[in-house]
């Protein structure tokens, strides 16, 4: 992707996030725009915190259904960038000890942290079935997108378990 697709790219998924709808049939507009869109973005999808909690939830995604329902922070590559609050790039899963296989088929992940109020409200997470596939310009539209999307992420934020 060059930086123009992805000033392109970047520009009609802001626009996805317009128009009717909750919150999460908004971010899910946007999961299935750039799996649509953007070749090698096998499943695009979003990872939930849960307040008070160290637990990332399933979020809107688009792509096959996963069995990881919910994350323990520093578990997988997910639970890694909510612990770390940064984003995490893996060229191939199959080199990481603490991957969470959510597919034979997925080879590498980028996963982006989402801020809210100074607070990791959720994350974005990419899986693709290629090797390699993230540029920095994944990575710089990934984050730019994170900072739009936060306020709905926010607002489809899941009830504490506790209680």
């Amino acid at each position: 992707m060059t930086a123009s697709e992805r000033e392109t790219i970047y520009r009609e998924a802001v626009a996805t996030l317009d128009g009717e709808g909750s919150a999460g049939v908004r971010l899910h507009r946007l999961c299935d725009y750039l799996r649509q869109c953007i070749p090698a973005y096998d499943w695009v999808g979003f990872y939930l915190v849960v307040p008070g909690e160290r637990l990332l939830v399933l979020g809107p995604f688009a792509g096959e259904p996963t069995e990881h329902l919910r994350i323990e922070f520093g578990r997988g590559i997910c639970g890694q960038a909510a612990e770390r609050r940064e984003t995490f790039v893996v060229d191939d899963v199959r080199n990481q000890s603490n991957y969470l296989s959510c597919s034979v088929k997925v080879r590498a992940e980028i996963v982006v942290p989402v801020y809210h109020g100074g607070e990791v409200v959720g994350e974005i997470d990419i899986d693709s079935h290629s090797v390699a596939p993230f540029t920095e310009h994944d990575r710089m539209l990934l984050e730019g997108l994170a900072l739009i999307v936060a306020p709905l992420v926010a607002q489809v934020a899941p009830a504490s378990s506790a209680g």
